[in-house]
């Protein structure tokens, strides 16, 4: 039963990680959303997290049991934070000290709109993740008290 409760705490924590991570990268995106020059050259390239499901270490027969229910139990974590590959923005500033010969200015690929969607579902899904890590300890300490 602890093991259990511990699992689903891990699991919580896992996902709280990751999303903090998500939050972390958009709150990136958004700073340097005018950011024409990076230390790579050129504007700034939206970023994205990345997350895969891992596996909960089990022994082999809760493996077993686990696959008989329908699945076992997962975890997620951040694989990789990659780089939008979608076009720069485009205006015609020849005033702007990084503007081409043409004028053209690039800014970066970076869309306000979708990155506060993606961070207001980070905040539910850090939110999701602790109601249920808030859910396990309730049901431990209510274990710890019908032991007595």
């Amino acid at each position: 039963m602890a093991n259990e409760l511990f699992s689903s705490m891990h699991i919580s924590a896992a996902g709280m990680s990751a999303q903090r991570s998500r939050m972390d990268i958009v709150a990136e995106n958004i700073a340097n959303s005018e950011s024409t020059r990076t230390r790579e050259g050129g504007a700034y390239r939206r970023r994205q997290v990345i997350f895969q499901a891992t596996p909960i270490e089990q022994k082999f027969s809760e493996v077993f049991k686990s696959s008989l229910a329908g699945g076992g139990r997962q975890s997620v974590r951040v694989v990789d934070v990659i780089q939008d590959q979608r076009p720069f923005r485009e205006v015609h500033d020849p005033s702007h000290p990084d503007a081409n010969a043409d004028g053209i200015v690039q800014l970066p690929n970076v869309n306000m709109v979708e990155e506060m969607v993606d961070m207001n579902s980070a905040a539910r899904s850090f939110e999701a993740n602790v109601t249920s890590m808030e859910a396990s300890k309730r049901m431990f300490i209510k274990s710890l008290e019908l032991l007595r």
